[in-house]
């Protein structure tokens, strides 16, 4: 404070006391006004000295308190202590003083005071937490459960010679080959490999666009727009005509796509009578193919389970009640080895197996509790023995035996996949390739301090033991990664980040001599909503639902000429 506006302070201070003062004193204060505007031009001159000045007169003893220096004590004396602000930092989570919550550079230092955010328990924090540092710390994998029944006898006689004994060496692919760079307009939702096509990936957003794109021709890419009005959800291909794509949305209906022309047909429809409030607003998470019975098995938001003939398209029965009503059905999975087996996932803390040849409500052949909401669980891909689920509690869960005693997990794995919003769930997903049915990849919530630089891997996990296999990330790629897929037969990864798509390939010795020597070059292409920054890397920073430039003065000129995309029922291609 300067002495210009110190002595205007000092001077608004005694005005206001000496106007709380008596009649006497006000008319007293009226007969010296000249004498008071010469104090004030003294005041403003060297503001600083009349204070100490008035500091020191009050300091004497027996000395006379002036009559606004009274009236202010007065007021004082009458009213609460008036409100200080103190420039000690304050934990933002509990509100203490002595630590803070929050980034600092590139790492995230969370409160002392709440349990730890990656295994929720109390006396350490994320940073210290043994599962961060030893993502198997805990894990102990159990001994088989035999039951010694039929299903026992089954399973020895027909399932287990489909696992293989004998542990393959396992590829990560663990280098950024290419990436479309804000390929789609919102984030990524799902992502599916084409079976017949082997280097095309489909891929599916929160704005219900459909994209194609052969990650090979790079160039080459189609989307279709007319598909769904919201979320996609979930795809799968028929496997009986490789040309059709069943999609779920979140506005209610599942469709049947022709990948030539983009033209849908619609299989259900939930809300027919269009927006009507919440309350009942039907959205279809869940779907899966039955390829034997030619079922196509879809779930809504209200937790009721519905069956369609995808030969006629028509639906088959009432819709069943599979998870708590008014709860949604997260996924759904038929199991690889026995079709008419199900596995659910729900909102409501469960994952259940269900016998669709006969679905009664609420009675499934077995219920697996879980402590939050179960974003996903699946068969493992070959003998359809083991079950993984992903579960909002940080923890995968595993049940290596499906005839056992399925009352509580085989083992409990900590992984970061807790979030709040704004991002497409988590979900731990099997690698098709392997036939010892032990690894799993899932995205990375919480960021790790890469040279300075805030980065989520994608892990590979070990089931069996928990051990972390490796953990694959790109300094270009600051995003969260939550939405993977790993190719049926090649040793490739296909990761969504945001609004954008990148393919991960194993390093052979030519890569690794060649990135000794310098860096090698990444392919990139860009979709209709995509620039490149000034730094050189890419502006792929949002996670969240705020998609597209707000402010259109500083855009940069756009690289479209590789994708045109046409509305209604057309599509855009090169």
């Amino acid at each position: 404070m300067g002495p210009t506006t110190r002595a205007r302070f000092v001077y608004n201070r005694r005005r206001r006391a000496v106007e709380e003062a008596s009649d006497d004193e006000e008319e007293q204060h009226d007969t010296s006004s000249s004498s008071d505007e010469e104090e004030e031009e003294a005041e403003e001159a060297s503001g600083e000295e009349v204070d100490d000045e008035e500091e020191a007169a009050a300091a004497e003893p027996g000395a006379k308190k002036p009559p606004a220096a009274a009236a202010a004590g007065e007021r004082r004396g009458g009213r609460k202590d008036p409100i200080t602000i103190s420039l000690k930092k304050v934990c933002k989570v509990c509100k203490r003083t002595g630590h803070e919550a929050g980034f600092k550079g590139a790492v995230y230092i969370d409160c002392p005071m709440k349990p730890c955010f990656l295994c929720k328990m109390p006396g350490h924090t994320t940073l210290t937490c043994p599962h961060r540092i030893a993502m198997e710390h805990g894990v102990i994998p159990a001994p088989r459960r035999n039951t010694n029944t039929s299903l026992d006898y089954v399973f020895q006689s027909q399932v287990k010679g489909k696992i293989s004994m004998v542990k393959p060496q396992f590829l990560i692919p663990n280098q950024l080959d290419c990436g479309n760079v804000k390929f789609h307009q919102r984030r990524v939702t799902c992502l599916e490999f084409h079976p017949a096509r082997n280097n095309v990936l489909l891929s599916g957003d929160k704005k219900g666009l459909l994209g194609i794109w052969d990650y090979v021709k790079l160039h080459e890419k189609i989307t279709y727009d007319s598909v769904h009005s919201c979320i996609l959800n979930s795809m799968k291909i028929d496997t009986a005509n490789d040309g059709v794509l069943y999609t779920a949305s979140s506005d209610g209906t599942a469709s049947s796509t022709d990948l030539d022309t983009g033209i849908g047909s619609p299989l259900l429809n939930l809300n027919p009578n269009g927006w009507n409030g919440p309350s009942t607003w039907r959205m279809i998470y869940g779907m899966d193919l039955n390829t034997d019975k030619g079922l196509l098995l879809v779930a809504d938001s209200f937790g009721f389970l519905y069956l369609l003939d995808r030969r006629s398209k028509t639906r088959i029965g009432h819709p069943i009640l599979i998870h708590k009503k008014g709860s949604k059905v997260t996924c759904l999975h038929c199991n690889p080895a026995q079709p008419e087996v199900l596995l659910s996932s729900g909102n409501d803390h469960y994952a259940r197996i269900w016998d669709t040849r006969n679905l009664v409500p609420n009675s499934p052949l077995a219920s697996l509790a879980h402590g939050r909401v179960v974003n996903s669980g699946y068969f493992s891909p070959h003998s359809g023995n083991k079950i993984l689920t992903t579960c909002q509690d940080n923890r995968i869960r595993v049940w290596d035996y499906i005839f056992g005693n399925l009352e509580s997990p085989s083992r409990e794995i900590v992984h970061s996949h807790d979030f709040s919003r704004h991002l497409t769930p988590f979900k731990a997903e099997w690698d098709p390739k392997d036939y010892t049915e032990t690894v799993a990849v899932i995205g990375r919530y919480i960021s790790e301090n890469y040279n300075g630089v805030a980065l989520h891997p994608i892990d590979f996990i070990d089931t069996s033991s928990g051990k972390l296999l490796a953990e694959v990330m790109d300094p270009d790629i600051t995003t969260i990664s939550p939405v993977n897929k790993l190719h049926p037969q090649d040793d490739i990864l296909a990761t969504g980040s945001s609004r954008s798509i990148f393919i991960w390939k194993p390093k052979n010795e030519a890569d690794l001599i060649e990135e000794r020597t310098k860096q090698k070059a990444k392919k990139y292409i860009y979709g209709s909503g995509s620039r490149k920054k000034s730094n050189g890397k890419h502006d792929n920073s949002s996670d969240d639902d705020s998609d597209g430039d707000s402010d259109g003065k500083n855009k940069k000129a756009k690289r479209t000429r590789f994708t045109h995309t046409v509305k209604g029922k057309g599509k855009s291609k090169v």
